[in-house]
């Protein structure tokens, strides 16, 4: 049996101090060095990273860092982007910084350069996204192209979804967006009663092009089309497109092979938005502003590349969260936006940091001991305010937060903006002092309050405050931009694998789910019998429902 990471010896020094640290609070911290928003803030890639808002000192990130050099973090990052099986379950590489790498500097996978083809593919989406956009590719009736329904679950749908909303302020050619993942039929109809079957183009995103919800949506909708066409199949080729590397399928379906457009083993689901994946966000913001968005990510992979660990935003990020996850039981984390158009980026973040680090076996297939992912939830601010902010504020939960904040919005009106900036740092602020019994006394005292409802009041209106927080401060939401902050989402979700010593490339328990639901889906379609060892719940209910 191998060392488990929390047999390190830098593991039991950070134990050790968190037990110094467990009776300091933040303002007491910033007490302490009046200076501290200078020693704990960092910059690059067009974002500001405030982390003095954390239960952590000068000593707390040097015992991180030799964590880090004990988990030989930098070795790991040069591996990953030398193209080395970092996905060992899979036997792949995880090269989604081939996908952005706008430098073109060669990167290698099994001793073949990917560029070519990486660069090959780009270059036929910019030829396909210009086609639509100038009304060269028309439907079947020889009308342009008005919608665009994308059709894909997980990766091939979060990413998009949430990258088409956050830049839509950027919209070129006047398509309108859908996007279609559920596999209810309540999410395929209530989108197609929207679109007009002469205009809409399908995406089609699935690497096997055998996905269960992606490929019974995508069925209805080839034939709802049909139905319009009265069954002229030549349609299909004009209405739809692909996204896949099964050849064999895609002409199947009925689409033409010149319009399926290539990724490859070595990208991962939640990975693969820089990819061919990313084609509705080509269509809705022009192909020069995706490029900007792979432009943005690149920048951060060089910054998490060359910076050194101690001045690097994914690797600060991701030891802190090793932080809170391992010393002091923090079983949560809120992704908290202040800038609106990021209203889904909380939910692409869940699948990211959840289906990546959500193990509980080590590289060496051995249980861990010590606690892995923290559950990732949040919402856009001003929302979660009136929502469940009091909780963070006054609930029994350790919830550090990361508090990502527009200085600039991307349509200015008024005094909007300088109420949410307000909000937001008001957030931060009262979350890491709260409001002591004294504090509190005095303004109910200065209020009016008798002392008898004071003393009545003061538990309720007291908060113990301590609560950390990460701020990440940007000018304005652009393509650029938001390529940096995804990545260093990413990057960060990487830090935690070496810290947590996982592989997170993989989803074996994703592919667990899909394997009962098609062992199920026989008996709820009268073709077949339940599975011999389901339990008596599941029999109870395939009988109910078959009623």
């Amino acid at each position: 049996m191998s060392i488990q990471v929390n047999q390190l010896a830098s593991w039991h020094a950070l134990q050790q101090h968190q037990q110094q640290l467990a009776n300091t609070s933040i303002p007491a911290l910033f007490a302490q060095d009046k200076q501290r928003f200078e020693h704990f803030s960092v910059e690059a890639c067009g974002l500001l990273l405030d982390y003095s808002r954390n239960r952590a000192t000068q000593e707390t990130l040097d015992l991180l860092l030799v964590l880090a050099n004990e988990c030989q973090l930098s070795d790991w990052i040069k591996r990953l982007y030398q193209g080395e099986a970092v996905n060992h379950t899979e036997h792949r590489p995880a090269l989604h910084i081939a996908l952005r790498n706008r430098s073109n500097t060669p990167i290698q996978v099994a001793g073949q350069d990917v560029m070519p083809e990486v660069n090959a593919v780009l270059q036929r989406i910019g030829q396909f996204v210009q086609a639509v956009h100038n009304g060269d590719w028309l439907g079947h009736s020889g009308k342009p192209i008005q919608s665009v329904v994308n059709i894909g679950i997980g990766g091939s749908d979060l990413g998009p979804v949430m990258v088409t909303r956050a830049l839509r302020a950027y919209r070129q050619g006047g398509l309108r967006s859908y996007f279609v993942s559920n596999v209810d039929s309540s999410h395929l109809m209530e989108t197609l009663a929207e679109v007009d079957p002469e205009t809409t183009l399908f995406i089609i995103a699935s690497k096997t092009f055998s996905t269960q919800e992606t490929m019974l949506n995508a069925n209805s909708a080839r034939q709802w089309l049909l139905e319009h066409y009265q069954g002229d199949e030549q349609a299909i080729a004009r209405h739809f497109v692909a996204v896949s590397t099964s050849t064999e399928r895609v002409r199947a379906f009925g689409i033409d092979t010149n319009n399926m457009f290539e990724f490859w083993d070595w990208v991962g689901g939640r990975f693969s938005l820089w990819s061919a994946i990313g084609l509705p966000v080509a269509l809705a913001i022009g192909m020069e502003q995706f490029e900007q968005l792979l432009g943005g990510a690149h920048a951060m992979d060089e910054h998490f590349r060359t910076a050194p660990l101690a001045e690097n935003i994914p690797v600060l990020l991701g030891l802190l969260s090793v932080w809170y996850t391992n010393f002091w039981g923090a079983n949560t984390h809120a992704i908290l936006p202040y800038d609106f158009v990021l209203e889904h980026l909380p939910a692409y973040l869940q699948q990211l940091k959840m289906e990546s680090l959500g193990k509980r076996v080590n590289r060496q297939g051995e249980v861990v001991t010590y606690a892995t992912c923290p559950i990732i939830w949040g919402a856009a601010g001003n929302n979660g305010q009136h929502a469940f902010y009091q909780l963070l504020h006054q609930g029994t939960h350790l919830v550090p937060a990361d508090f990502i904040v527009a200085a600039q919005s991307q349509h200015p009106l008024g005094d909007h903006q300088p109420a949410t900036l307000s909000n937001a740092l008001a957030q931060t602020l009262a979350l890491s002092q709260g409001r002591d019994t004294a504090a509190t006394q005095a303004m109910l005292q200065a209020q009016g309050v008798s002392a008898e409802e004071i003393a009545q009041q003061l538990p309720h209106r007291t908060f113990i405050g301590n609560q950390p927080s990460n701020t990440l401060v940007y000018e304005r939401l652009t393509p650029a931009l938001l390529g940096a902050l995804i990545a260093m989402y990413e990057h960060k979700v990487f830090v935690q694998s070496v810290c947590w010593d996982l592989n997170p490339f993989d989803q074996w328990g994703v592919e667990l789910g899909k394997q009962v639901a098609n062992s199920l889906l026989p008996a709820l379609m009268g073709t077949g019998e339940a599975p011999a060892d389901s339990d008596s719940s599941t029999l109870a209910l395939l009988k109910r429902f078959a009623k």
